[in-house]
This record gives C-alpha cells, sequence and structure tokens, in this order.
C-alpha cells in the first residue's frame, strides 16, 4: 500500500464578494480533487489547537501526525532544522523575514517576493556588519525567508508578530523580555540596507526594496519521535519550504530535492508530482507541499489563489492520481492544507480545514466536489487535526 498526502498550503478560505460571496475553492475548476472527494470521504479537521497561532508551522504538524500541544516550540527552529542548524541549549532561533517598510507601514512582507541571490547578498552583509558585534548570527534561507540564531531563554519570551500579519498596516516592533536588543538590532540593520547596492538596483528596475528585516516565529530546539516509528512507515517529503522540509527532516523523511520548485507560481508544479510518483518506489509515504496557494492569500489576490488551486490541481493532483492508478497496486491518497489563508485579510486564520481522502471503507457521504461548502454535508469532523494521519493511514488496512 503507498500512501500520498497533497498538501496546498493555506487553500481553504472564506467567501470573498469579488467572486460572488464564493471562495476561491468553489470558484476554481479542480476535477481531480473533486474525483477524490467524490469516490472517498470527506470532512473537517481542526488543524490549528485552541490557543496555537494558526500559521503552518502548528497546522502542518498537525498534517504531519503530531500533536502541536506536545511537541510545538516555535516556528524557527523547524526551519532551521532544514538548513542544518543545530540549535544549542539556550538558543533560540527567529525567522527573519526581508521586508519592505514604508513610513511605519508594512508595504510588503517578503520585499516583492525578493530573488534569493539579492537577499543572500543583503543578509550576509548584515551577518558581517552586526553578527560579531551582537552575538548572532544569520542565515540566509529561500527568497524572504531567513534565520536569525541569538543565545538566551529571554528571547524565547519576547512579543513578535508575523509580518505577514502586519500587510498594509502599521508596524509592531517586538515587545517584552529581549525587546530592546532586538530593536536595537533591526534598527542598525535598516540603516546598512537603505543604501545597499542590492537595493539600489532593486528601486532602479522598479521593484520593492528589502529594507528591513523582521523577527517572528522564534523558539528552541525541537524533537519529535521518528514517524516510521509513530506509524509504521517509511516516509519522503517534497516542499520549497524551510519549514516544511524541516518538519520533514525532523520525524525522519528523506527530503527529495526537485528542480525549479520555488515555493511561488512560478515553481514546477509537475516536477513535484513526477518526484512524488519515483520516491514510491521505495518508499511508503510521500507528502507534496504546494506553497502557491498560500503565497496568494497574502498578496490578497483571489485570482491567482483560483490559478494556483487549478494548476495544483491539473499537475500535481491530476499527474499523481494517472500515476498511482498506472502502478496496479493498492494506494491511498489525501487532499488537505495545514489552515485556511483569508485573501480578504492577507492572512491566516484559525478555522478547521477540509479533507477528502480516497481509497475509504467508510460510506460516501453524498459529497461530489472539494470545497469548503461541499464538505458541510459531510459528518466527519476530527477535533484534534493530529489524529487526521492515523485515520487517512487506516484506509489502507484490512
Amino acid at each position: 500500500m503507498k500512501y500520498v498526502v497533497v498538501l496546498p498550503d493555506g487553500v481553504a478560505d472564506v467567501p470573498i464578494a469579488a467572486l460572488g460571496n464564493k471562495t476561491p475553492l468553489e470558484a476554481a475548476k479542480h476535477p481531480n480533487m473533486d474525483w477524490i472527494a467524490a469516490n472517498g470521504v470527506t470532512g473537517w479537521a481542526h488543524t490549528i489547537p485552541q490557543g496555537f497561532p494558526p500559521g503552518s508551522d502548528v497546522g502542518c504538524m498537525s498534517v504531519f501526525g503530531y500533536d502541536p500541544k506536545k511537541y510545538y516550540t516555535g516556528r524557527a527552529p523547524l526551519e532551521a532544522a532544514a538548513q542544518g542548524i543545530a540549535l544549542g541549549d539556550g538558543d533560540v532561533a527567529f525567522r527573519c523575514n526581508t521586508v519592505t517598510i514604508t513610513d511605519g507601514v508594512m508595504t510588503d512582507y517578503s520585499a516583492g517576493h525578493i530573488e534569493s541571490a539579492d537577499s543572500h547578498e543583503l543578509i550576509k552583509t548584515v551577518n558581517e556588519r552586526l553578527g560579531s558585534k551582537h552575538g548572532v548570527r544569520f542565515y540566509p534561507g529561500v527568497s524572504y525567508r531567513h534565520l536569525m540564531v541569538i543565545h538566551g531563554a529571554e528571547y524565547g519570551k519576547t512579543q513578535c508578530v508575523p509580518a505577514h500579519d502586519l500587510s498594509d498596516k502599521p508596524v509592531m516592533p517586538p515587545k517584552g523580555m529581549g525587546a530592546e536588543k532586538l530593536g536595537q538590532i533591526l534598527c542598525e540593520a535598516a540603516g546598512i540596507l537603505k543604501d545597499h547596492p542590492v537595493n539600489q538596483r532593486r528601486i532602479a528596475a522598479g521593484k520593492r526594496p528589502a529594507n528591513q528585516l523582521w523577527f517572528w516565529g522564534q523558539g528552541t530546539v525541537a524533537k519529535f519521535p521518528l514517524f516510521q516509528k509513530e506509524y509504521g512507515l517509511k516516509g519522503a517529503c517534497i516542499s520549497a519550504v524551510d519549514i516544511v522540509r524541516g518538519l520533514g527532516t525532523l520525524v525522519g523523511f528523506d527530503i527529495i530535492k526537485v528542480p525549479g520548485i520555488t515555493g511561488y507560481f512560478d515553481t514546477n508544479y509537475k516536477g513535484k508530482a513526477e518526484y512524488a510518483l519515483k520516491a514510491l518506489e521505495n518508499h511508503d509515504f510521500v507528502l507534496v507541499h504546494v506553497e502557491p496557494t498560500d503565497e496568494a492569500g497574502h498578496m490578497g489576490d483571489a485570482q491567482k489563489k483560483i490559478q494556483a488551486i487549478e494548476d495544483t490541481d491539473r499537475l500535481v493532483v491530476g499527474t499523481l492520481l494517472e500515476g498511482l492508478k498506472k502502478r496496479g497496486e493498492p494506494y491511498a491518497i489525501m487532499i488537505v492544507c495545514d489552515h485556511p489563508t483569508s485573501t480578504a485579510l492577507k492572512t491566516h486564520i484559525a478555522e478547521p480545514v477540509p479533507f477528502a481522502m480516497y481509497p475509504t471503507k467508510s460510506t460516501h457521504e453524498r459529497v461530489t466536489t472539494y470545497n469548503e461548502t461541499a464538505v458541510n454535508a459531510a459528518t466527519t469532523r476530527i477535533q484534534d487535526g493530529y489524529r487526521l494521519m492515523s485515520v487517512f493511514l487506516s484506509q489502507g488496512k484490512p
């Protein structure tokens, strides 16, 4: 039996007036997701436990089958694992965005989805000039997503707001324990970035400058029991973003590298599916994460989200279904997201998410399409979202 989970990040949403009060999932055409819903079982899962921030760190942890109430220490430690950064006792890792701030307003949480080459040059300069001075270290990531590591338990208690929660809003600098030093680092970084040659080139080219850093998502080292020990399956993971690769690394998944995956709308959708099918030759389980659906929501662009949904359905889900059927052996596939991303609000919300899985031994519930309204007709609701994995894997057992 082979198992595949497709995780279109933040694909669930709320009705949007410009779409005739439909969600992007309702407005998009996704026949392959619909086939899974019509031939399998659908329902809702609460991937974000009450009191937890509605982010990919918590939501993906639930989808992977791990209870955030037991294992969650913060977002940045998961991304650190993806980069092979070993956190010591007392180390605190922060997510560090390169952002665009204009007159005290968060104009862009991603600095125009800055290219990795540009942002790496910026982070390198900041690290050289501020790292040893303040006893910190900056690590470049993908596009606008980087890390900063500092020593001191007090920084784990600093109050920080995710950059994407402040889109088009006045910025809210760190508060509480450790905030003074973090604020000083941010202030000095802004002076370094303001006239940096990279930003001068970006402005000349009509691009948004990465004129500030933004710290959030901090946490200490994270530890998990291995997936193979917990669920008895050898797993693999495909994703363009560090948080998912890091979580996969920590639970013992093999991380499958796919050429051309970017975490943006130009990603190699079909390549993800093709490499996932190949990975099934020596793995029992593969999780395929797709980021653009979430990025479109943060941009507030419903049409881009619809396009990302349709591309995911055609190139990822469609390719997977075709390949799985050709293999001639039993398989199960599930579509689920980590959290809803409200396109209207440009940020995550903590509502339950719809799932669809095939095959199933359960009675079909007359749901014929995969979207929020259709799944309302389903009776299955998993209150502890991390239990969804066990429910899914039970589909392959006699």
